[in-house]
């Protein structure tokens, strides 16, 4: 039987697949219907006294064409991401993990955008399976992906 940990890592990994592939299909199977979005302005806005909404409380209709779209005009050029902590609640119904992400867009015009930092992915296990419930946006601390 997997562990709580493996559930969590293979879900950070099936999200970066989903990113890889422009399957947003896949990515949605990451979220929980309560998933709520908040995002920084910037990699250095740490104090969430500046956050905004990024893409708010999860709504499968919506998401999906927000990321279709980005999919759709949008080239990947790198999406690496790297697992630097997982950790589980001594109960096994809650978890979080640590990812650091160095993404790389280019849309038709040839212009770049790219997601840079730590990121905190929290799940909850709710009826035997795990889904994330929020994340943040991405932070700069100081740490690379390497």
């Amino acid at each position: 039987m997997p562990s709580p940990e493996s559930d969590i890592e293979e879900i950070v990994h099936r999200e970066t697949r989903a990113w890889d592939d422009g399957d947003v299909d896949l990515l949605l199977t990451v979220f929980h219907p309560d998933m709520v979005w908040p995002w920084p302005p910037d990699a250095a806005a740490h104090d969430p006294i500046e956050w905004v909404w990024g893409m708010g409380r999860f709504d499968r209709v919506r998401w999906r064409a927000v990321w279709q779209e980005l999919f759709d005009t949008h080239e990947l050029i790198h999406n690496r991401r790297v697992i630097r902590r997982i950790e589980v609640t001594p109960q096994a119904d809650g978890a979080f993990a640590v990812v650091d992400v160095d993404t790389l867009w280019r849309d038709t015009e040839g212009r770049e955008s790219r997601w840079r930092g730590r990121a905190c992915k929290v799940y909850a296990k709710v009826d035997g399976e795990w889904k994330m419930t929020m994340h943040t946006g991405l932070l700069d601390y100081g740490a690379r992906p390497g």
